[in-house]
C-alpha cells in the first residue's frame, strides 16, 4: 500500500463529506483577522499564544506546512503575511484557494508532500506553520529536516502533534468507555493492525495514522538544527474518554540554530 496516495484520496474524501478539520474560515474570522484580532490552532482546542509570532506580520513569509482546509494560512494572511500553504490534498488546498478568492487575499497553495520540500529554496520562510499531521507519514525526520533547510537563520517552526500514547489504546473498547492498552510505540498501522482492521479502516474513510515516538517529535527536531523555546498540551476538548485521564497533543516552538 502506497502510504501518500492512500491518504491524500481519503482527505480529499474528507473535504467532501466536510468534516471539522476542512471547514473553511468564515468571513467575520477574516475581517477580525485584518484588524489584528486573529488566532490559529496547530492541535485542536488551544490557541497558539500570540508571543510565539512576531509583533507585526506584515511581509512575514510563512509556510503553512500540510496545512490546507482554509483555515491557519487565509487567517494569516489576512493579518498581513505572505502564505504559502502546502498540502497533499488538492481539495485541501482548494478551501485555501477558495478563501483567498472570496475575501481577496493574496494566498499560494501549493500540492506536495510534507517531507520533501525540494520546489523551495534554502532559507525561504521565516516562520513555519505545521498543524497535526505529522502522524500520516510513516518516517517523520525528514519533515523536520525539509523544515529547517527552507527556513532562515533564527526562523520559527510552530508545530503540533499528537503525543504518541494516544495510540495506545483500543479505538473500539475506547468508544465503549474502556481504555485497554492494545498496540506498542511506535505504532504503525501496517504492522499492528489486521487485514479486516485496515480493510475497515478503508471503508470508514480513516487515514493512515502512525504514532510516532517523543523522542523522533522532539529530539528529531533537536537534531534537525531547532532549538526549543515553547511548549503546551491539549486534548480533544473533553469529546473522549482518554481527555479525563490525560492530554494526548502536544505544540512546540522551535527556533533556528545559526
Amino acid at each position: 500500500m502506497k502510504i501518500k496516495d492512500y491518504n491524500q484520496g481519503i482527505w480529499d474524501k474528507k473535504v467532501e463529506d466536510g468534516v471539522v478539520y476542512t471547514k473553511p474560515v468564515t468571513h467575520k474570522i477574516i475581517e477580525e483577522s485584518r484588524k489584528g484580532c486573529w488566532s490559529i490552532s496547530v492541535t485542536t482546542e488551544k490557541p497558539v499564544p500570540r508571543h510565539w509570532f512576531p509583533d507585526s506580520l506584515e511581509g512575514v513569509t510563512i509556510l503553512c506546512l500540510a496545512s490546507g482546509g482554509g483555515q491557519q494560512g487565509p487567517v494569516l494572511a489576512a493579518a498581513g503575511a505572505e502564505v504559502t500553504v502546502v498540502d497533499l490534498s488538492e481539495k485541501q488546498l482548494e478551501q485555501d484557494r477558495i478563501v483567498a478568492q472570496r475575501e481577496n487575499l493574496q494566498l499560494s497553495a501549493l500540492q506536495g508532500d510534507m517531507t520533501d520540500l525540494s520546489f523551495f529554496a534554502s532559507q525561504t520562510f521565516d516562520l513555519i506553520v505545521h498543524p497535526v499531521s505529522n502522524g500520516f507519514v510513516e518516517n517523520i525526520l525528514p519533515v523536520w529536516k525539509e523544515a529547517a533547510r527552507v527556513l532562515k537563520d533564527n526562523g520559527t517552526l510552530i508545530s503540533g502533534f499528537a503525543n504518541p500514547l494516544l495510540y495506545l489504546f483500543d479505538d473500539e473498547k475506547e468508544e465503549r468507555g474502556v481504555l485497554d492498552v492494545k498496540n506498542t510505540i511506535p505504532f504503525s498501522p501496517l504492522e499492528q493492525l489486521s487485514d479486516d482492521e485496515l480493510k475497515a479502516y478503508k471503508e470508514n474513510n480513516q487515514a493512515l495514522e502512525f504514532g510516532h515516538t517523543l523522542e523522533d517529535q522532539i529530539q528529531g527536531q533537536i537534531d534537525a538544527g531547532f532549538l526549543i523555546a515553547g511548549f503546551y498540551e491539549d486534548d480533544f476538548g473533553g469529546s473522549r474518554l482518554i481527555d479525563h485521564y490525560t492530554k494526548t497533543f502536544i505544540a512546540t516552538r522551535a527556533i533556528k540554530r545559526i
